[in-house]
């Protein structure tokens, strides 16, 4: 549930700030879906702050691709295509693997723990029947693996691809194994975990295909709930 008062005590870059937060973890959680128009007196009454806060938070999620404004019409969440569903799988495919077996050999014991922590909170939110978070927490997994790997350039790739695979996901899924299979991120943990970069790389490797092949590109997803239910309001 999101606190929609802002503290008026802040400066109007920390509520745009806190605003773009809200949105991205809601996106993200399939708390709104692709496609669903951003409106700025709805978010302005739901969040308490102006239309010129939600104005700088929707450019910033622009910026992020995770938002298109539309001349005339407004912003949405954006809608990515079948084309792009199958490009953004495998530029994680030709990325992520190598990064796998790099961090492998970079891992410490405080990674180690930190990625085990993801894990059972996935599978804690997965048990609660919570796939949006779940999936959020399946990204940060990947994130961190990247940034084990201690690649900053291709860590700011994967974080963007990342970003539009859970939208690619929220459209596109046909099973829940579209989530991170049960197992295939512990088996990716122990590989790390005992420095077998060639192993976390062919896991890697095989956990994406798994992913990419989960989706139904045929499919559309239903249509959006309001911003106020999706947001809690």
């Amino acid at each position: 549930m999101i606190d929609k008062q802002i503290s008026p005590s802040k400066s109007q870059h920390s509520q745009a700030d806190t605003v773009v937060d809200e949105l991205v973890t809601a996106i993200h959680q399939h708390r709104i879906a692709p496609g669903t128009k951003l409106g700025e007196d709805d978010l302005a009454e739901i969040f308490g702050v102006s239309r010129t806060i939600i104005r700088a938070s929707l450019q910033a999620l622009a910026h992020q691709q995770l938002v298109e404004i539309k001349r005339n019409r407004g912003a949405f969440v954006v809608q990515p295509s079948i084309r792009e569903a199958h490009e953004v799988f495998e530029a994680r495919a030709l990325l992520e693997p190598g990064l796998a077996s790099r961090a492998a050999e970079r891992a410490t014991a405080e990674d180690i723990q930190l990625l085990q922590r993801h894990i059972e909170e996935e599978h804690a939110a997965l048990a609660e029947g919570d796939r949006g978070k779940a999936l959020h927490l399946s990204g940060l997994f990947h994130i961190e693996i990247a940034r084990i790997a201690n690649h900053a350039t291709i860590a700011g790739f994967i974080e963007a691809l990342i970003a539009r695979s859970s939208l690619i996901i929220a459209l596109y899924w046909r099973r829940e194994s579209a989530l991170c299979e049960k197992h295939a991120h512990h088996a990716l943990l122990d590989a790390l975990a005992n420095q077998q970069g060639q192993a976390a790389e062919e896991l890697m490797n095989s956990h994406l295909v798994d992913l990419h092949s989960a989706l139904d590109l045929r499919e559309r997803p239903k249509p959006a709930r309001t911003l106020k239910e999706a947001l809690g309001g």
